[in-house]
């Protein structure tokens, strides 16, 4: 026996309203744009029973370009499966409704035509205001779109565009990783991060690693990007000559899990005579060996702070543009208990 799907309902529309409640189409609109104490008690009584009877839904989007406000906020991601995006996606979309607006997610996939697609999609839209966590290859399209409406970077700083950037201190974060690899014995680092493409928090952690390794005497360290030849070069590294005890460091999850891969296919072991410290803290860090020591980077308080500054923007706030930069919480793991 087969059943026929059920039928779709047409929208009731304004017309239907002001006809069933015997009123003007201007005093429905006038009803549910919010000017209710203009209309007479019996009037506005009876129109909220014949909408509750018709199930009428005021179209959200024309009423908000009717007024020039949309409530909607925009956002674009380079990778929605990175477990960052994930959370700060998140800490974004709370924050939006708890000030009743409502967020039009877009992914690039790490696409450049995605990414230029995605931005003339957000303007058709009319959303209000723009956060960006993207690779940020499209500058001139950007910088067109900031003349028009308020935009807030995450995590990544682009030249030339002058907005909010809200991110991790990556500075602090490396610092922290260094003293904690340091006290712990090791002295022969080697780090590990994508490729530098210009995306912003990757120069800045390699910077910072680089610099605070010219300053500890007792440590040296490298430097290895994250390519189809990672498992080789990591394997020529940890063969070398030894400085001291080893230790790796991941400049984020994508990093951290090649690694983890790699070290699990060439059978090392954590947690013995080879560290490992992550930036980020991802849900299986836990679950690795020993446990995967990491610095867990507050990404819901990164996306709900996005969208606070974005706000201010909103309601007028023209100062100069600032940047946010938030500390990584140490987690210690076995990963990093050096074996005596």
């Amino acid at each position: 026996m087969t059943t026929s799907p059920p039928s779709i309902q047409p929208r009731v529309t304004i017309s239907q309203v002001a006809k069933a409640a015997g009123v003007s189409k201007a005093t429905v609109s006038r009803f549910i744009g919010g000017d209710r104490q203009l209309l007479a008690e019996a009037t506005a009584r009876r129109l909220d029973e014949v909408i509750q009877h018709l199930g009428y839904r005021p179209n959200q989007m024309a009423r908000g370009l009717k007024r020039g406000q949309t409530r909607l906020i925009g956002m674009l991601v380079a990778d929605i499966l990175n477990p960052y995006s994930v959370a700060v996606i998140r800490g974004v979309e709370t924050a939006c409704r708890q000030h009743g607006y409502s967020l039009v997610l877009c992914n690039t996939n790490r696409d450049d035509e995605q990414e230029r697609h995605h931005l003339e999609a957000l303007q058709s839209y009319n959303v209000e205001g723009l956060i960006v966590n993207t690779l940020g290859h499209q500058p001139s399209q950007l910088l067109d779109l900031h003349r028009r409406l308020p935009m807030v970077l995450v995590d990544r700083q682009l030249a030339d565009l002058q907005v909010d950037m809200v991110g991790l201190d990556n500075t602090d974060a490396v610092e922290q990783a260094l003293d904690h690899l340091q006290t712990q014995g090791y002295r022969d680092i080697v780090a590990v991060g994508e490729p530098l493409d210009g995306t912003s928090s990757r120069h800045e952690r390699v910077q910072a690693f680089t610099a605070s390794l010219q300053r500890r005497a007792s440590m040296r360290g490298r430097v290895l990007s994250l390519d189809a030849q990672l498992p080789q070069a990591l394997e020529r590294c940890l063969a070398s000559d030894r400085h001291g005890p080893q230790a790796l460091l991941t400049f984020n999850g994508v990093a951290t899990l090649a690694v983890t891969r790699a070290l699990q296919a060439g059978g090392r072991a954590l947690g013995n005579d080879l560290g490992l410290i992550a930036i980020d803290e991802l849900d299986w860090c836990p679950l690795v060996g020993p446990g995967i020591t990491a610095l867990a980077q507050p990404t819901e308080r990164i996306g709900a702070a996005a969208f606070e500054c974005l706000l201010e923007r909103l309601r007028g706030n023209e100062g100069s543009a600032r940047r946010l930069d938030f500390k990584a919480q140490l987690i210690v793991r076995g990963s990093t208990s050096l074996t005596p």
